[in-house]
């Protein structure tokens, strides 16, 4: 195995690469574009095709015809153009058409600015575009994670026959860490069923997403809500740090949980027993760990850096049991573990500005 310096884009980009990437289109949005960036030398390199698309909206749609030709598939952008490909997202997910999109998100609402943002939550865990679908969403905290995940998402994609996303920002997306570069023997999956590899000695099939006959749209929406269940039954993945003996647990993800550990490390020097649990798939969400803490913890503070949206998943799971209180920046801000580390040990019943930010400290009841 090889370990090498890289950033979070490239790391992306390399593993997709490995993970037998053979399409992807996409178009240019910061912070993400070292990713297409380095796919448009790469890619061709290993036999694949790259294309930059005149348009977010042509982009995806370019995903959903190669996808529905059975290969491996993946699009990158960052918050406004991941809200640009929603319509085609939800058709990827109603074909049932697996794929790779990567969000590396920035600050929003509108154009916002280019800095590191966990603002799309809602747009990736609820199904950003019409209809009752669900994507996988896994939230890497590390360049190491942003490798593995990546082509884990490629295997679940196939497995699941379902759009998975990356959800990472723009602080894990331009930093850099030592890579170990694994090469997992790729898994292959049977598309011979449905791929769109020419009618030559079979009949013909089409791949769709409209059901106009009577019952046909809600039976397949009911077959869709099975798959899901199966994911929260069988994909469900979280680490904890520092529970064993903890009053008090913070909820943070991806680069809100990286920072929250720093926090964490000093609060409990100081003698606060604090712990950290960090959900690696925003959906399915990790309740019923949340839900058997809830049992034992009278405290939760959510750590996110948006102005409250996780908390709401972390409130259903803990269902009344536990006090849950959030420490929310809305993103386009860089946050430190001083942040964290002070807004835990002041009072957390109260609301005020912190700086440029609004720092809420409310309890949610």
């Amino acid at each position: 195995m090889n370990k090498i310096l890289m950033k979070g884009n490239e790391a992306v980009a390399e593993a997709a690469i490995q993970a037998g990437l053979k399409f992807y289109a996409g178009y240019p949005i910061t912070p993400q574009n070292e990713i297409p960036e380095y796919l448009s030398k790469k890619l061709p390199e290993a036999g694949g095709v790259f294309i930059q698309a005149e348009s977010e909206i042509a982009a995806i749609n370019m995903i959903y015809g190669a996808s529905a030709c059975g290969v491996r598939v993946m699009t990158s952008s960052s918050s406004p153009g991941i809200s640009l490909k929603q319509e085609a997202i939800s058709y990827l997910a109603g074909a049932e058409l697996p794929a790779v999109i990567v969000n590396m998100m920035r600050g929003g609402p509108g154009l916002g600015n280019i800095s590191g943002s966990q603002a799309d939550y809602f747009q990736a865990v609820k199904g950003g575009g019409h209809g009752d679908y669900r994507l996988l969403v896994y939230a890497p905290f590390s360049v190491q994670e942003m490798w593995d995940y990546t082509i884990l998402a490629f295997e679940k994609a196939d497995e699941w026959r379902n759009p998975v996303m990356i959800l990472g920002d723009g602080v894990i997306a331009q930093m850099m860490e030592p890579v170990v570069q694994r090469f997992p023997e790729l898994k292959t999956f049977d598309k011979s069923s449905w791929a769109l590899t020419g009618a030559k000695g079979r009949p013909s099939r089409f791949i769709r997403t409209l059901f106009m006959g009577e019952g046909e749209l809600e039976k397949h929406n009911w077959k869709l809500q099975e798959k899901y269940q199966q994911w929260k039954e069988k994909e469900v993945r979280y680490e904890t740090y520092f529970i064993e003996d903890a009053e008090v647990v913070i909820v943070a993800f991806g680069s809100a949980a990286r920072i929250s550990i720093s926090a964490i490390k000093r609060l409990r020097r100081e003698g606060i027993k604090i712990g950290l649990l960090r959900p690696i798939t925003l959906f399915p969400f990790p309740e019923e760990p949340i839900r058997q803490l809830a049992q034992e913890i009278e405290k939760f503070i959510v750590v996110e850096f948006n102005a409250g949206q996780m908390v709401e998943d972390v409130r259903l799971a803990v269902n009344g049991m536990a006090e849950v209180y959030l420490y929310g920046r809305p993103g386009g801000s860089i946050v430190t573990a001083e942040d964290i580390y002070e807004a835990i040990v002041r009072d957390t019943a109260t609301e005020k500005q912190v700086g440029l930010g609004l720092c809420l400290r409310s309890k949610i009841k």
